[in-house]
């Protein structure tokens, strides 16, 4: 059988908006998420102000780790009746308890209101919120996919991860209005709840645009450029650990802002830098990865990325230690994010792209939600615990380095599937 796309069965183009709307959870997730890290300090102080400072941003990863652990849960609910009845109902389930969720981290009264009620009330809706994302990947990712024109599929997946650093650019520049509008005490009090409520915001603008989505799981035109039984199990192994290091690496470099106001000491206003740099270089880059991704291949580009990366991990953390200034966080954290995004985008696109459109919103999400959650979900606990236990500024570049050389071998057995490469290789 040829692997040969014929473009003319493609869904139509979709208007701009709707883009939006599909991609609008994914960007929503990671701005709630990088709110959660460079307020951790801050929310520690909100629900355990009892504990020594340290144990208190302990306490604090550790719930917002527990919220990893309902994601797989959530996948295998939402993604799979996703398949079942539609990626649209199952996008609107997902981003309406994402919004409950987020309402309910931003509005849980504090330890000294409700006492030991406020940090349990605050895990529950963050565990809601780790069952609503684990159903969000996976409708979404496959829409993208049946949605684009066959030789664009990279550049439409890609806006899965473009819109999450426009997330994490939005969550930065908010996170350093705060910190410089306000002092200690208001940011502890309040200031981050604003910035969770601002991200609530996009709630009602994406179920709005949402109710009007075409549906594409019934397309005629079929992504996947191989046979249905071929090769899901060893796709599903390479995605585990391809997504596993993906979210590992992805948040330590999110925790550079923790890291450099919790162990690095420099003031909230300036370690906050770093989310803004890290936003404006993955955006750069993913957009860009997408593009190259359709025209060379998933491959050559995922491996060339993710070789970079490695090389770069320790001068970028040696150059954020070293100077300790906006300057140097600035350099650093765009310098990961940007190599990240040109590795990690290609992974997401290769790994949809090759599951059958019957299983497609089931499997890649389940995929995601458990390399989510088993890599990513512990990283930043597990960053500062070897911080803290080896003395070492450079602990989290020594676990980026080990993950990233696990990473660019399962690279090497990763099957090419862009058009332009399967086509031209059946012709």
């Amino acid at each position: 059988m040829s692997g040969a796309v014929n473009t003319s069965d493609a869904p139509p183009i979709l208007p701009l908006r709707q883009l939006a709307a599909v991609v609008a959870g994914n960007a929503l997730e990671f701005y709630d998420f990088l709110t959660f890290s460079f307020f951790t300090v801050q929310i520690a102080h909100t629900f355990f102000p009892l504990q020594n400072e340290d144990t208190k941003v302990l306490s604090t990863l550790a719930i917002f780790g527990m919220g990893f652990l309902t994601r797989p849960l959530g996948a295998f609910v939402i993604g799979r009746w996703g398949d079942r009845a539609g990626r649209k109902p199952a996008m609107m389930l997902s981003f309406t308890l994402m919004g409950v969720a987020i309402l309910g981290l931003a509005l849980t009264p504090s330890f000294a209101a409700i006492g030991w009620a406020a940090p349990i009330l605050f895990l529950i809706f963050r565990l809601l919120q780790g069952f609503a994302l684990g159903g969000e990947i996976g409708p979404t990712t496959a829409y993208l996919l049946e949605a684009a024109p066959p030789l664009q599929r990279g550049f439409y997946v890609s806006l899965q991860f473009t819109t999450q650093d426009l997330a994490v650019l939005a969550a930065g520049l908010v996170g350093v209005a705060l910190s410089n509008l306000l002092d200690g005490p208001a940011l502890d009090a309040w200031g981050w709840r604003i910035a969770f409520l601002i991200g609530a915001a996009v709630i009602p603008f994406g179920l709005m645009v949402r109710r009007g989505l075409p549906e594409t799981m019934q397309v005629e035109y079929d992504a996947s450029p191989f046979p249905p039984a071929q090769g899901v199990w060893r796709l599903a192994a390479l995605g585990l650990v391809l997504l596993g290091v993906m979210a590992m690496t992805n948040y330590v470099i999110v925790y550079i802002a923790t890291f450099a106001e919790n162990t690095l000491r420099l003031a909230a206003n300036i370690a906050l830098w770093a989310t803004v740099a890290s936003g404006l270089a993955g955006t750069c880059c993913d957009l860009a990865c997408g593009v190259l991704s359709d025209r060379f291949g998933r491959k050559p580009v995922m491996l060339i990325g993710g070789i970079a990366l490695l090389v770069a991990i320790y001068p970028a953390f040696y150059t954020i230690i070293l100077w300790k200034s906006i300057a140097a966080l600035l350099f650093g954290a765009a310098l990961l994010q940007g190599l990240q995004s040109f590795y990690s985008g290609p992974v997401l696109i290769g790994i949809t792209e090759g599951l059958p459109r019957h299983i497609r919103s089931g499997a890649l999400a389940l995929i995601y939600a458990i390399a989510i959650s088993t890599f990513g979900g512990s990283t930043q606990f597990i960053v500062k615990g070897l911080i803290k236990l080896t003395g070492s500024p450079y602990a989290p570049a020594g676990l980026m380095v080990a993950s990233m050389a696990f990473a660019i071998i399962a690279m090497f057995f990763m099957r090419e599937t862009a058009p332009v490469k399967v086509g031209n290789s059946a012709q």
